[in-house]
């Protein structure tokens, strides 16, 4: 019994449309957390160009920017059980680009990672008390909007991973036999998209078109996986076919 054929008998829990159904729920967790982490809450703390109210904000609403880390932190994690279900579904389609996707999403967790690090960093120096009393306050608010600014500069980073793992993943749905081509197209574009924040100034200036392509298909790609699932029996005719071809290649 091939490898595929102990899957296909595995049970109902296990199945490929169980895992898409549950890739899909830490997909919509993902943005949630990190969504609300990262641009709600630090949009509401951080003034532009102000460093002491900035400050300022951020002391009086102490346990709001607390929530706001430990929801970016959660968003990693998801992110995370996010790619590797992603590698399980696709890697049928095409092993090595599967592979290739889910290295670039783990090198993006981690620098999600290191971005809600930074996320907390302004608390702990405006928080810092003996061990920064060399400092001035001035130089403490000054210090913290800084670490703010790498915040920034680090999510942006990521942005531009998740984008490119959104090109390789549309190419590996409109490549597969058991969702929907057109998903696979729309989050191919959505993905050239964010890559352009590898330019921050150039992808701010397209964000509203990238919003809408994102909204096209972000929320359908989850509605889908969420509610549909992909195609179990599709599923494991092209993991079949994909096992046999290795074996003929003697890989």
């Amino acid at each position: 019994m091939s490898t595929v054929d102990a899957m296909a008998k595995g049970t109902g829990e296990m199945s490929p449309r169980f895992k898409a159904r549950v890739a899909g729920v830490f997909e919509a967790l993902e943005g949630m957390t990190a969504t609300y982490g990262q641009v709600l809450v630090l949009g509401r703390l951080v003034v532009a160009g102000n460093a002491a109210l900035t400050a300022a904000n951020i002391l009086a609403h102490e346990r709001l920017f607390w929530v706001g880390f430990v929801l970016s932190v959660s968003g990693a994690v998801f992110h995370t059980a996010w790619a590797a279900l992603f590698y399980v579904l696709f890697k049928p389609v095409n092993r090595s680009v599967s592979l290739l996707a889910a290295f670039v999403m783990i090198v993006g967790c981690a620098i999600q990672a290191l971005t809600a690090l930074l996320y907390l960093a302004p608390l702990l120096v405006l928080k810092g008390g003996s061990s920064l009393s060399g400092f001035t306050t001035g130089q403490l608010q000054s210090l913290a909007f800084v670490f703010l600014k790498l915040n920034s500069y680090a999510f942006n980073i990521d942005l531009v991973f998740f984008g490119f793992w959104c090109i390789l993943s549309g190419y590996l749905i409109f490549k597969s036999t058991f969702m929907p081509r057109i998903l696979g197209v729309l989050l191919a574009i959505d993905g050239l998209g964010w890559v352009s924040f590898i330019y921050p100034p150039l992808g701010s200036y397209l964000f509203p078109a990238i919003a809408v392509a994102s909204g096209l298909a972000e929320i359908p790609l989850q509605l889908w996986l969420i509610i549909m699932g992909v195609n179990n029996q599709r599923w494991m005719e092209q993991a079949r076919a994909a096992w046999q071809l290795r074996l003929q290649r003697g890989m």
